[in-house]
This record gives structure tokens, sequence and C-alpha cells, in this order.
């Protein structure tokens, strides 16, 4: 079963989340889940599209997006995760004064990204082996954005793969950009900035720009499943 994500400690999540701009999270799913959902990867009709990462320069390695109707847990977890980071999505759009179009409810904003033309699902699973990493990127997809994302560890560090550590770079304001490194347990998320997040400034708030990849694989296969909140385009 999927853990209680309303059960987190989402105030101390939240603190995180606004200090370094990623956030990980108790265990989500068990290990039995994890290894049911890299299955998946071998199912070729769950997929809208599979990207092959070095034919794009997008890195080294593979991924896939699901078709609609997503696999009920993929469904759930994007659910269940949207009330709880609406509110910071919410607070970080006041502080920099930005619009806030994010509704209630997940299924009213992808309806209303539906109507803007973007019709495509962005839930991923990806699968790196030995030597492939993921460059430095942001998930933007098209004009209606949600402001975080979430990733999911699939497979066991030092046991299934080593290297692949995730990678979040963010670009300060007046000053060097700052680098955040994280190894994803198994069945543990990492919650993370999709575009910009709001520093102080001397100004009171600034943008701050933010890229996330994936460092080399060194041995091993690493699975994960990348949680969207808006469709692309």
């Amino acid at each position: 079963m999927i853990s209680d994500v309303a059960g987190f400690d989402w105030p101390a999540l939240t603190a995180e989340l606004n200090d370094t701009g990623c956030a990980l999270t108790p265990p989500i799913l068990s290990e039995r889940e994890c290894r049911e959902l890299s299955a998946l990867y071998d199912d070729v009709g769950r997929f809208r599209s599979t990207i092959d990462m070095a034919r794009f320069r997008f890195g080294s390695g593979q991924y896939r997006y699901f078709a609609y109707p997503l696999p009920d847990p993929v469904a759930r977890l994007r659910a269940v995760f949207y009330p709880h980071l609406l509110p910071i999505a919410r607070d970080w759009a006041a502080k920099l004064g930005w619009d806030a179009p994010w509704p209630d409810d997940l299924e009213t904003w992808l309806d209303r990204c539906h109507r803007a033309g973007q019709i495509r699902p962005t839930p991923i699973l990806l699968r790196y082996g030995a030597g492939d990493w993921n460059a430095l990127h942001r998930d933007l997809y098209g004009e209606l954005v949600f402001p975080l994302q979430v990733v999911i560890g699939l497979d066991a560090p030092g046991t299934d793969h080593t290297g692949g550590e995730f990678l979040l770079v963010e670009q300060r304001p007046r000053a060097q950009s700052r680098g955040t490194v994280t190894q994803l347990p198994q069945g543990h998320g990492l919650i993370f900035t999709t575009r910009d997040r709001p520093v102080r400034s001397s100004r009171g708030w600034s943008a701050a720009p933010v890229r996330h990849g994936v460092s080399t694989v060194r041995t091993g296969i690493r699975h994960t499943l990348g949680l969207v909140f808006h469709d692309a385009t």
C-alpha cells in the first residue's frame, strides 16, 4: 500500500523546500511495490513514447512517458501529493508576485491544462544503466506549469546500483550557483523545484532558476518514477 502521505511532517518538508529547493520524504512505497513499478518498463503498451537521451543530447539512458489511463499506483501518487504541494506553490507565487492558477484539486488543474492544449501525460519511468546520466534540465512542457514535482527511487542504492545521485543546481541572484546532491533510497520520494523558487534578496524576494539531473551511474541499473503535475503540449 502507498504510505499515508497526509501523515508526513509537512511543516518540516516545507521548511526544507524553502531552504534548499528539495526535500526527501519518508518511505512511500514498499520494496514489492517498487519492483512492480520498475517491471512496468518492459510493458511498452503502457507508454506513449520512449526517449533515448543520447539521441537528443540529454545525457545517456532511456525513459518512457506513461500513456493515459495511468497505472493505478501512478495516478494515486500524483493525486495524493498534489493537495500537500499546492499550499507551497501558492506561497511561492505570492512571494514572487506571480499568478497562482492552480485550483484546489488535481483533476480540475489537469482539465485546465488539456483545454490549453497540454493533453499528453507527463509521469515518466526512467531506466539508467552503467555509464548513464541525465543532463541538467527543467520539465516545463507548456505554458501551464506546476512549480513542484516528485521523483521516487525504485531500486536500492549500493545494492542494485552505485552512483546515479540526484542533482539539483540553483542559479542564485548575483552569486555562484549552488548544488545539492541526494541519493534516493528505495521507496522514498524527493520533492523538488520544477522551474524557479523564491529566495530572499535585497529587494525582498527574487526568483532563482533551478535545474535538475542525475550523476553518472557507475554500476547496475537505476529505475525512478517521475511525477509531474502538469501535462504536456
